[in-house]
Order: structure tokens, then C-alpha cells, then sequence
């Protein structure tokens, strides 16, 4: 081509229209030097010498926008203004776009859309380039040209040697083109071969943040949350496009925006949504789609893949967070700083443990070039489209909405399809069983049989690592699959016993399923008592004695007999009616044949009669040792155990206690689905607050306050009830308050348990100065613990601690009466525990000198017992009537011995006690601290000695059968106490002889 010039004409100052260069009223935020740039050409074409100036930017990102801004300015400084839009479906027809330049009404004569066959084919683009000279030569010519990256080859061509030819000629060339790192290279630019003197290249960026938040606000109004803000500006990604559409939708589907108090009803302020399908209107989805079509089929496969291994990850975690109880905060949707899939993921989550590895994975997946997928996550980074889970670096989309528009119209069968594929190559990668079946999860059924082995070997896996939900997850999806009658029953079992724990049903459909499938009489037996313990365990003690029934007759099979016998036993410690009834029968039966009687269930009922009153320690006990030391069935052995360990701890044997539940844990497996499983753990927790184990028993019961699906409440358990005794001795009433604010005890099934915590209720209420509710919680107590015919105070010894209260509301004669009835079945059966505080609270009511000598007789019947718990109130106790009948100089020794071994304990409200008592005896303690081996609890003396024989924290933990939380606090305070920071100058330190006492 030749170019063609014209005779310079003189100009006035050519500078844009204002409006063209106001961003505010174009949309053309942050637009500044782009449109500088179109008045600086725009003004050097005018004077005669035109040139190309070439906007490169990701689609969305106003290329079009900034088109409309420079035919604006052209028209306004009356250029001729020639336009064309290239689109995909003109792309095959050659010369096309430059066709649409040249239109009606100035087309030369005979001139037609050039073919392959037509005759003028080789000199039709002389003919525009001279039809472009001739608008040249009329006025100064602006050529807006969009999408070029779109154009047919011909015009792309004919574009690049009319851009060579502009110097002389007053033709501005604008042409806007998509630059964007796609998957599938692209072709060469346009400006690719042209000189740098011919072309202006401008990169258009996304929108920084502060000029994205000045446009939600200014869209959905100045007082818009900054959460809102901030989730806008992410899901939009700075991509003017993407967060256009999606305030449209917002604006339509919240009129008042994230406005706290905008309605008129003044509602708090809505969450902004996390899921498309809120977004009504749609146009955001659209606007993600158009961005997705246009990156290509290769980009949109890697892309939709990322999309659906982090919306899989997020499924899981947020299925887990739900069965497991967990709580939103921090960090949940709508709080000040979150950020919806910032959590880290485990094994669970598809993809989300590869780390560094994560690009290559990705490519390998969608079978894409390694090195583009690199660069693409790299640049969609830098667009803000993608962000870096915090820990591991795996990129994610910005915003959940971002993710799901991706994903939006995506089949389900090629979803599943796509984890198909990951699963098998994490299998052929090696990456372990649980990084497959993280993907097996979301796959069809019906597939191999290795599918099944995988899914349970991941249960397996993450049952041990203590991840329960996940294992739960496996478990179900490894149901889909096909597998034999036995493995389908030991698999729902397996699932019923984690949902035991985590989910509001209990387990009990899988549990039933799984006694559907039993077909052996002994399977039948023991999947039925799994179903009935947590039937019993859910508030139907009817219903587990009904499967128990529906079992039918055993003939031929004792053993399973006496099991579904002493199961039942179990059970019906849940409601007081069927207890009557089932020990009834089961003493008629001991009598009628007691050669049927095995071990386990004798033990049952001596367990019952101490209850009752009707036995003493010493006949318990030397009975449960020699029921130890018989013959019996291994499927029986368990709760001989869970009794005998119940008694012994009753009876002030702790060592036996503790010896026998260890043995139980250790040696037999016991699920948490046996009924044994709980009873030992409460007997545990039972012996630990009898020795005044005040910290280990906060340890213990942390965690297992939680009833399934009740978040944060809890139900009134044992477990409960010692935490909130505990924390009472611990100077934390507010604690325990708060603890038991949601319970409801009328709602509630009347077992034992609820028993218990009527009985911490009252402790509770007692020590925050209210004796008259904490009397009725100790009568109600009472009352329900007669209807289960339990008498002794072995269990809880309620009438002593309503005693109290009555000494306390002026009702000494009532109060004296329960003190008799308690000490009496105290009497029968005689061990320091019950007998001391039995004698302390009947000294307390009887008064004088009577009440002296009984309190005195408390004291010496729980000292040297390392019953401290029991020992200190008998102090205090003593120690105040010595004070009342003018003894207060023998009553100081007494105070003073109480007040140290209170602090010993750890028992804050104790020593309050004792230090009270002491003043009144008109003496005061001087420093109290304790230092030295002598200050050690038992349990940090044992824990230490442990430690000093090179024990490490994990051995003391699995030794003792304690958190290893609980061993480490008790180091901690060991240090303290014996002022050392080491461990390795336990030894020393404990066998130094100088550190008592000071």
C-alpha cells in the first residue's frame, strides 16, 4: 500500500470533551491514562499524523467501554467516526469486519463481501485502504475497532499494514483486543509484528480495591456494611464486568443492600449470599459464563475443575463442622472478617492436601499442558480471580459466589465424572487411601469393587486420627456400593457407632439395619444390644427392652442368654419403673435357680442391694472379689468388670477401682455402643471426684459434654454433674452457671444421671448463697433416687446436703431427721466416706456437746484416708463447734489443717471456708503457698515420678489413661511448686528431703 497525505491544515488546541474524560458519569473508573492517551493521539491526528493505539485487557475489564469513550471524543472533535465489532461467527468470512467499517452509504460501486471465487478477491483490500484515504482527505478519520482478537484473518492482516501507513494521515486507529493467559496459547496480536512507532499498546488492569468499593457504594448506597463491601469486591474480582452484573442482582434482590437497620422494620443487617442461586435475577452467573466462554474450552475445563475440588472440599468441611456441633465463629459467614473457604482443609477435602503439588495435579486431571496451567492460575492470581488458602497455598476462587457461577450449569455426570478420574490418579500417584476416597465421595455408585475397600480403608484411616466425621462420610458412601450381608451389617455397625456420637438420630436406623442383616444367634444378641444401649441412652429404656425381647427364646444358648439378661439390667438403670421390674425378676430367678446366676449378673445385684441399703462394704466387696476370681463367658467378662469396679469405688477402694477400670479399657474391646463402655468411664470420673481430682476431672469431661446435634447445650449427665461440682470447688460458679443455663431437667428422662445433676444443681445453688432452691434440687434428688430403691447414700447422699440447707433456713428438727436416716444406712454401710460425712452433718444439726462429739468422731474416722475431700469439711465442721463453745485455740490446728489441705486439692471454696472459720476463731494464716515434694496433689507426685524415670508425656498419658493436656498442666504446676524449669531436675528435686512444706 502507498500512503496517501493531505496538506496540513491549522487547528485550534484539540483537548476531549469533559464528559469523555469524566470516569464517574463513562463507568470508567481508574481509566485516567488510557483516556489521556486517546486525547494525546486523538490531538497528533488531527494535525495530520495518525497512528494505531491498541487496548490489550481480560475480558470484563472495560475494552468496550473505553471504545465507546474514544468514538465519543472523536465525534465531539468532529472526526469521522468508522466502527466495527469483530465476533466469532464472522470470523470465518475473510475481510468481514473491515467490510463493516466501510458500509452503506459510501460503499464503491460493485464492491461485495470477497469469496475465494470472486474475481476482485486479491484487489479488494487495495480498494478499502483507498476508500479509507478518501474519508481521510474530507475530515480526520477515527477508526474504533473492537474485539479484534475476534477478526477474521484478512482483516487482522489488512488492520496491521494500514496501521504502517497512518504516519502522514490524519486516521486515529483504535482497536481494542482480549489479552488474557488462557490455557490454549494464543495466536499472535495484532500488534505483534508492527514497530513500536506505529503503535500505542495500552494493558487495561482490573479495578484496585478503593475504586471497587467506591462503586459498590455508590451503587448500593454510602452506608453499606463494610462485610458487604468487602464480599463484593471479591466476588467481583476487580473485573468492572463481574461487579456491574452482580450489584445488579443484589440491588433486585436486596432493595436496601447490606444496610443494617435499611428496611423500614429495621432488621439486622442480611448476610451477603454465598450461594448463586440467591442471586435471582441471574446476571452475575451470566456475566461468569460469557467471562468463562470466552477464555476458551480448554481454560473453562481447568477452571470448572479447580471450582469443583474446592466446592467438594467446602461440602465436606461444612458437613463435618454440621454433624460434629460445630459453631460458625469465628471466622463463619457474616462475621467481621471472614472469609467463606480461608479454612484449611484436611485428607477429607479433594485436592486440598496437595499443596505445591496442587498445579500439577490439576493439569494432569484436565489433561492439560502443566507449564499453561502454571501460568494460568499465576495470572488469574494477579486478576484477583483466584486467592491462596492460607497454609497450604492451594489457589481458590475469591469468593463462593465466583465459584459457584463457574461451576453454574456444569452437569452433575460430569462433575462426578471429573472425581472419578481424580480418584484414580491419587491411587496411581500414591497419594494414600484417604486422599482417593476424598474424590470416591462424590462419584456415582456402582462402581468397582476396590471403590468399597478404598472408602473403608479411609474410615479406618480417620477413625484412628480421631476424625470421626470424616470417617462418617466414608462409611456412607461406602454403603452405595455393593457388598456381602455380613460386611453391610460390621459397616453399618461401624457408621451407627459414629453417629452415636455425632448426629441427633443416634445411629439407631443404622443400628437397626444392621440387626435386619444379623443372621447367626450370636450376632443377632450383640448387634440387639448395641441398638438397645442407645435407644436406652436416647430416652427409650422401653425400646431397648423390647429388641431385647424381640430376640425371642434362646434355648440351647445360656451364655446369650444371660447377656441379653444383664444388657437389660443395664438398660433399666434409665427409668426407675423398669428397674424395679427387671431386678425383681432377676432376684426371683437368683433364688428359683441360682445355678442359672452367672458372675456378671450376681454382681448386678449386690450392686443393688448396697444401693438399697441391705449390704455392707466389707460383704460387697469380699462377694465382687470372689466373683472376680470365677469362671466366666468372655461376652460377659466386660460387665462383671463395669460392676465390680462401681462397687469397689463405693466401697473406698479407689486403687481397686481404677485397677479394674484400666483392666476393662485395656483388655477387652469395648465399643462406645456397649453398655459397658460409658459405665466405666463414669465410674472413672466418679473415683476421680472422690479424691478431690478436681483438675483432672474438668480435663475429663470437657469434652464430652456435647449431646449430639444439641449445640452448645447439653444434656443432664454424670458427666455434667461433676464438671459442675468441680468447678464449684474451683472458685468458678459463674462458669458452672452458664454450664447448666440450657438444661432442662423436666425434660429429661429420670435415670440416674439426671439424679446426679439434680444433685450438682444443688451444690451449685447452695454455694451461691440460695439454700431453699438448692433444698428443692436435693428433695427432688431424694425423691427420684427412692423410686429407683436406692436408700444408701453411697450414690448421692442427698439428705445429708438437705440437712444443711435446713440448718440453714431455721429448720434444725426436719433437718436432724434426714442427718439420722442418712447416718443410720451410713452405719450399714460403714466405710469413712459415707460414715464421716454422715457424723459431720448429724453433729452439725444435733448441736452441744453431743454435736462436738460427733463431728470429732468424723474426723478421726476420714483421717489418714486420703479422703481429703470429706476430711476438710469435717475440719471446718469441728473446727466451728470448738470455736461456738469457747475452744477457739483447739480449733485453730484443726482450721489450719483443713485451710492446707484445701489448697493442696486445688479446692477454692473449701479453703474460703476454712479461712473464714479461722478468723472467727479470731487467728488469721499467713502465707499459704506450698512448695516443695511435700505440696504435690497425688496425682502430680505420681505424674512427676513418671516423668523423672524418663516417662515421656505421651507414655504417662497412655499409662494412666489421661489426656495428655491434663499430664501437662500437671507438670506445669509441678515446676512451679518445686522451683525448677527443667525436667530433667525432677529427679533431683524430688528426692531432696529440704523442700517441705513453708
Amino acid at each position: 500500500m502507498r500512503a496517501l497525505s493531505g496538506q496540513p491544515r491549522p487547528r485550534p488546541p484539540v483537548t476531549a470533551p469533559p464528559s469523555a474524560l469524566n470516569p464517574a458519569s463513562a463507568g470508567l473508573l481508574e481509566r485516567e491514562s488510557a483516556l489521556e492517551l486517546l486525547a494525546a493521539e486523538a490531538d497528533r491526528a488531527m494535525g495530520g499524523s495518525g497512528r494505531l493505539v491498541l487496548f490489550r485487557a481480560p475480558t470484563g475489564t472495560g475494552r468496550s467501554a473505553l471504545l465507546e469513550a474514544a468514538a465519543g471524543l472523536g465525534a465531539g472533535l468532529g472526526m469521522r467516526v468508522l466502527r466495527a465489532h469483530a465476533s466469532a461467527e464472522s470470523s470465518g468470512i475473510p475481510l468481514a469486519l473491515v467490510t463493516q467499517l466501510f458500509g452503506p452509504p459510501r460503499r464503491p460501486a460493485g464492491l461485495q463481501v470477497p469469496t475465494p471465487r470472486s474475481p476482485h478477491h486479491v484487489r479488494h483490500p487495495s480498494r478499502l485502504w483507498r476508500l479509507l484515504g478518501e474519508y481521510a482527505a474530507e475530515s480526520p478519520v477515527l477508526v474504533a475497532v473492537d474485539d479484534a482478537h475476534l477478526a477474521d484473518q484478512a482483516s487482522r492482516r489488512w488492520l496491521a499494514e494500514s496501521a504502517r501507513q497512518l504516519t502522514g494521515m490524519p486516521v486515529l486507529m483504535v482497536v481494542t483486543e482480549r489479552g488474557q493467559y488462557d490455557i490454549a496459547p494464543p495466536a499472535p496480536g495484532l500488534a505483534y509484528s508492527l514497530p513500536p512507532g506505529v503503535v500505542r499498546m495500552h494493558a487495561v488492569a482490573p479495578l484496585s480495591r478503593p475504586a471497587a468499593e467506591e462503586l459498590v457504594r455508590g451503587v448500593l448506597g454510602p452506608d453499606t456494611s463494610d462485610t458487604w463491601v468487602d464480599g463484593c469486591v471479591r466476588a467481583g474480582a476487580g473485573n468492572p464486568l463481574l461487579l456491574r452484573a452482580l450489584l445488579d442482582d443484589l440491588r433486585a434482590v436486596f432493595p436496601h443492600g447490606g444496610r443494617a437497620g435499611g428496611a423500614d422494620d429495621g432488621c439486622p443487617e442480611p448476610g451477603l449470599p454465598e450461594n448463586c442461586a440467591e442471586l435471582y435475577p441471574g446476571a452475575f452467573v451470566a456475566a461468569v459464563s460469557w467471562w468463562l466462554s470466552s477464555t476458551g474450552p480448554e481454560s473453562t475445563t481447568v477452571a470448572r475443575a479447580l471450582a469443583e475440588l474446592e466446592d467438594s472440599a467446602r461440602y465436606c468441611e461444612g458437613r463435618k463442622d454440621e454433624e460434629e456441633g460445630g459453631d460458625a465463629s469465628p471466622g463463619g459467614p457474616g462475621s467481621p472478617g471472614a472469609r467463606p473457604g480461608d479454612a484449611v482443609h484436611g485428607a477429607l477435602c479433594p485436592g486440598h492436601d496437595l499443596g505445591d503439588d496442587f498445579g500439577d495435579f490439576l493439569s494432569e486431571l484436565t489433561r492439560a499442558d502443566p507449564e499453561r496451567v502454571s501460568g494460568w492460575i499465576a495470572a488469574m492470581l494477579r486478576l484477583g480471580l483466584l486467592r491462596r488458602t492460607p497454609g497450604t497455598g492451594v489457589p481458590r476462587f475469591a469468593h463462593p459466589l465466583l465459584r459457584g457461577a463457574v461451576l453454574d450449569g456444569w452437569p452433575r455426570s460430569q462433575r462426578q465424572a471429573l472425581h472419578l478420574r481424580a480418584a484414580e490418579l491419587r491411587r496411581r500417584r500414591g497419594d494414600g487411601v484417604e486422599a482417593v476416597a476424598g474424590h470416591l465421595l462424590h462419584t456415582a455408585p456402582g462402581g468397582p469393587a476396590r471403590f468399597a475397600e478404598d472408602l473403608l480403608d479411609a474410615a479406618a484411616d480417620a477413625s484412628r486420627a480421631g476424625r470421626t466425621g470424616a470417617a462418617a462420610h466414608y462409611l456412607r458412601r461406602a454403603l452405595d456400593e455393593p457388598m456381602p450381608r455380613e460386611r453391610r451389617a460390621a459397616v453399618l455397625t461401624e457408621l451407627g457407632e459414629l453417629e452415636f456420637a455425632t448426629l441427633r438420630t443416634g445411629g439407631i436406623p443404622r443400628l437397626a439395619e444392621a440387626l435386619h442383616l444379623q443372621e447367626q444367634p450370636r450376632d443377632r444378641v450383640l448387634a440387639a444390644v448395641n441398638l438397645g444401649n442407645v435407644l436406652a441412652h436416647r430416652g427409650k429404656p422401653h425400646a431397648a427392652l423390647d429388641v431385647m425381647r424381640d430376640l425371642g427364646a434362646l434355648d440351647g444358648e445360656p451364655v446369650l442368654a444371660r447377656t441379653i439378661e444383664t444388657a437389660s439390667a443395664f438398660f433399666s438403670d434409665h427409668d426407675p419403673e423398669i428397674r424395679r421390674a427387671v431386678y425383681t425378676r432377676l432376684r426371683e430367678r437368683a433364688e428359683r435357680s441360682p445355678e442359672w446366676i452367672s458372675p456378671a449378673l450376681r454382681a448386678l445385684l449386690i450392686r443393688y442391694e448396697a444401693t438399697a441399703g441391705l449390704l455392707s462394704a466389707e460383704s460387697a466387696m469380699r462377694q465382687v472379689r470372689r466373683l472376680l476370681a470365677s469362671p466366666e463367658d468372655p461376652l460377659l467378662v466386660p460387665y462383671l468388670l463395669s460392676t465390680a469396679a462401681a462397687v469397689a469405688q463405693w466401697a473406698d477402694a479407689s486403687d481397686d477401682a481404677e485397677r479394674i477400670i484400666r483392666t476393662a479399657l485395656s483388655e477387652h474391646w469395648l465399643s462406645p455402643l456397649h453398655p459397658v463402655h460409658r459405665s466405666l468411664l463414669n465410674t472413672r470420673v466418679d473415683t476421680a471426684a472422690a479424691r478431690g481430682r478436681y483438675g483432672w476431672v474438668l480435663e475429663e469431661t470437657a469434652d464430652r459434654l456435647r449431646a449430639p446435634g444439641d449445640s452448645p447445650r447439653t444434656g443432664a449427665s454424670n458427666f455434667l454433674a461433676h464438671r459442675v461440682i468441680a468447678l464449684v470447688e474451683c472458685g468458678r460458679s459463674a462458669e458452672a452457671e452458664r454450664l447448666i443455663a440450657g438444661v432442662n431437667v423436666k425434660e429429661t428422662q429420670d435415670g440416674w444421671e439426671q439424679n446426679r445433676f439434680l444433685y450438682a444443681r444443688g451444690v451449685l445453688r447452695a454455694s451461691a448463697g440460695d439454700p431453699a432452691g438448692a433444698l428443692d434440687d436435693f428433695r427432688e434428688c431424694g425423691r427420684r433416687q427412692l423410686g429407683r430403691d436406692v436408700e444408701s447414700p453411697v450414690v448421692t447422699p442427698w439428705r445429708s446436703a438437705a440437712a444443711e440447707c435446713l440448718l440453714l433456713l431455721g429448720e434444725p428438727a426436719q433437718a436432724l431427721a434426714l442427718a439420722e436416716e442418712e447416718n443410720r444406712y451410713a452405719a450399714v454401710w460403714n466405710t469413712p466416706r459415707v460414715r464421716g460425712r454422715a457424723l459431720r452433718v448429724l453433729g452439725a444439726a444435733t448441736g452441744g456437746g453431743r454435736g462436738l462429739e460427733l463431728t470429732a468422731e468424723a474426723v478421726g474416722v476420714l483421717r489418714g484416708t486420703s479422703l481429703d475431700v470429706e476430711l476438710i469439711p469435717a475440719l471446718i465442721a469441728h473446727g466451728v463447734q470448738l470455736t461456738a463453745a469457747g475452744q477457739p485455740r483447739s480449733a485453730r490446728p484443726l482450721l489450719r489443717e483443713a485451710a492446707t489441705a484445701a489448697e493442696r486439692l486445688g479446692a477454692v471454696r473449701l479453703s474460703g471456708s476454712a479461712e473464714l472459720a479461722l478468723r472467727a476463731s479470731g487467728a488469721r494464716r499467713g502465707n499459704t503457698s506450698l512448695t516443695g515434694r511435700d505440696s504435690l496433689t497425688a496425682g502430680e507426685l505420681r505424674i512427676a515420678t513418671l516423668a523423672a524415670d524418663g516417662r515421656t508425656n505421651a507414655e504417662i498419658s497412655e499409662l494412666l489413661h489421661l489426656a495428655r493436656r491434663t499430664v501437662e498442666t500437671h507438670l506445669t504446676s509441678t515446676y512451679r511448686k518445686l522451683g525448677i524449669r527443667r525436667r530433667g531436675d525432677l529427679p533431683a528435686a524430688l528426692n531432696s528431703t529440704a523442700g517441705g512444706p513453708t
